[in-house]
């Protein structure tokens, strides 16, 4: 059963402290320990500017953000392109960089877990994800499908309740995008008039990968297409108009 009178009080925090407890609390009772919820106010806005609230460990915080795996989390790529959630176990996370991802993960108590997309009605972007260190089998599965309907409440409830804590920041930023290495690599070959299919084959990497690089690189410069992303990052001289077989 959920919490209906946490839930309410969620509305009513005065302070940040007051309302990740009670968001942790909620967590524990529908069997998650570890929660982190995320969220810009535009997908335009560079997610390290996110109202960002977790119990996980910080020591997994620190690393996670040092390697850059919220590049290769598909747990991230699902939520930007979908508003379902996601359950997740060893074998979403399918590919080399991924799985080195989730062992190193599993070692903090982050075995298995449920990942809610957030997306608000002003263009908000975030996830919710619950975790914990219970074995990713068919009794969890089973679990996550009871307690899903108390998860997504939590979600909304959770959205709506920090909007007086998330910055509202509406100053135009003047800086350059800051993209990946591979971000360049990839909106380079784009430039040279490749597919995602055949950087895939380039990068060495899976065409989804390549697709989650250039979505990254659409919201960093808040442009609809991967062409508009080409000539904004020409203009700014990110990357060259050259082919980069020549």
């Amino acid at each position: 059963m959920i919490d209906t009178a946490s839930l309410a009080d969620m509305m009513h925090c005065r302070d940040v402290m007051s309302w990740s407890d009670l968001l942790f609390k909620l967590a524990r009772g529908q069997g998650f320990d570890r929660v982190l919820y995320g969220v810009v106010n535009s997908r335009h806005t560079r997610f390290d500017s996110a109202f960002l609230r977790s119990n996980y460990s910080s020591e997994w915080r620190e690393r996670y953000d040092r390697k850059g795996f919220a590049h290769v989390d598909p747990t991230v790529g699902h939520c930007m392109t979908s508003s379902l959630p996601i359950v997740w176990e060893p074998a979403t996370f399918s590919e080399p960089a991924q799985r080195a991802m989730y062992d190193e993960a599993s070692e903090f108590g982050i075995r298995s877990g449920v990942t809610l997309p957030v997306h608000g009605p002003q263009g908000e972007f975030g996830v919710l994800s619950f975790a914990s260190d219970a074995e990713p089998d068919d009794a969890f599965r089973k679990s996550v499908a009871e307690v899903l309907p108390g998860l997504s409440l939590i979600r909304d409830y959770a959205f709506a309740s920090s909007a007086k804590f998330r910055v509202q920041d509406t100053r135009q930023e003047s800086s350059v995008p800051r993209l990946t290495r591979r971000e360049l690599e990839v909106l380079q070959w784009v430039a040279a008039g490749k597919s995602s299919w055949e950087i895939a084959r380039i990068t060495s990497c899976s065409e989804a990968t390549v697709n989650f690089h250039l979505a990254n690189v659409r919201q960093k410069f808040g442009v609809n297409t991967r062409q508009q992303a080409v000539v904004k990052a020409i203009a700014l001289g990110l990357i060259s108009p050259e082919d980069p077989h020549r």
